[in-house]
């Protein structure tokens, strides 16, 4: 029975595959399906790290039964509640053993057959590979609202992430170990590994429509993870923020000099009470937005000092002891492993 415990004894995979899950229940074993032939067909040692972020559904049962029928290349962490998707693939990161590490959504959206594609593209000498979607299966909103987000952010950051809604990415072991030293309460994963990388690139991929179930982004959530990539990465809008306060006083004085003049030329005028009062509720809406932007870095800075762990693992099954022949063995594809189990016979 597998126990909780560090990572397995013994020779590491190639290429890791990182995969969250929070209540996919429904589209797990179409993933299962196409995942495991689809690494199987690399011809390289691999391993499948799942991490369930909390599911309410029937998520851990079916994980723990895949895990059972393919215990030498499946691990599967757990967490005792829900704590977003980033969280669970930093957890991946710091569970993953391979020298290239893949992150690929549950949903199959992003199909498992592209994950040759990426390492094949990182076997070039990247250390950094993003993909971006051929022809996105979105809703018209989700792709207007994530295109939008991404000019504003790459001009705020300047972070170069052509789509970053998309989380079929490869990474270097190296680029992965100084993630895994940060340790930031709240981050971005793309966007700390592209900060880190020195030889980028991006990939074309194929996407397809969500296999099951129903997407875990409203649009309340795509707003509030851009905040957090823009606040996190940059100080650019407080420091906008501070040059609009310094135009909007120099504007106001303006205004005050003109409106003295008028006063002394053409005497008191009733006419400019509305126009005092727009201006005045504009000035406020600017005031009550520079206090929640601010409340947002000082925020940040609360969460960071109270050093809370930024998630809590409550098991992990995986299968221990196993030696490099038997590594390398299980990790052959099936064809081969049949041949080698009928030649020992």
């Amino acid at each position: 029975m597998p126990v909780p415990s560090a990572a397995n004894a013994g020779v590491k995979p190639e290429v890791s595959v990182v995969i969250p899950i929070y209540n996919e229940a429904a589209g797990l074993a179409q993933l299962f399906a196409r995942l495991y032939p689809a690494l199987d067909a690399l011809g390289s040692s691999y391993e499948i790290v799942f991490i369930n972020d909390g599911s309410a559904d029937d998520s851990v049962r079916i994980l723990a039964d895949q895990f059972r029928l393919r215990p030498e290349v499946t691990r599967v962490v757990l967490f005792n509640g829900n704590y977003g998707q980033h969280m669970a693939i930093l957890a991946g990161f710091n569970a993953a053993r391979g020298e290239i590490i893949v992150t690929l959504d549950a949903d199959l959206q992003n199909p498992p057959e592209e994950i040759g594609n990426l390492v094949a593209k990182m076997r070039e000498g990247f250390d950094y590979v993003g993909s971006i979607r051929r022809k996105r299966q979105d809703s018209a909103w989700r792709t207007i609202a994530s295109k939008l987000m991404n000019r504003l952010r790459e001009k705020i950051t300047r972070i170069k992430i052509t789509d970053q809604g998309n989380m079929l990415r490869a990474y270097r072991r190296n680029v992965i170990d100084l993630i895994n030293q940060c340790g930031e309460v709240n981050t971005f994963v793309p966007a700390l590994a592209y900060t880190f990388s020195r030889k980028p690139a991006e990939i074309v991929v194929e996407h397809e429509e969500r296999a099951a179930g129903e997407s875990k982004y409203s649009l309340y959530s795509l707003i509030r993870l851009n905040f957090d990539l823009i606040t996190g990465f940059s100080l650019v809008p407080l420091q906008m923020f501070s040059m609009l306060g310094m135009m909007l006083s120099i504007g106001s004085a303006a205004l005050v000099i003109l409106l003295l003049i008028r006063r002394f030329l053409l005497g008191a005028e009733a006419e400019g009470l509305f126009t005092l009062f727009a201006i005045a509720f504009f000035l406020m809406g600017v005031i009550l937005f520079g206090i929640g932007l601010v409340g947002e870095y000082v925020g940040r800075i609360f969460q960071q000092v109270r050093a809370r762990p930024r998630y809590v693992v409550q098991t992990i099954l995986q299968q221990e002891g196993m030696t490099e022949q038997e590594l390398l063995e299980q990790n052959a594809p099936r064809g081969q492993r049949e041949q080698r189990q009928v030649s020992r016979s």
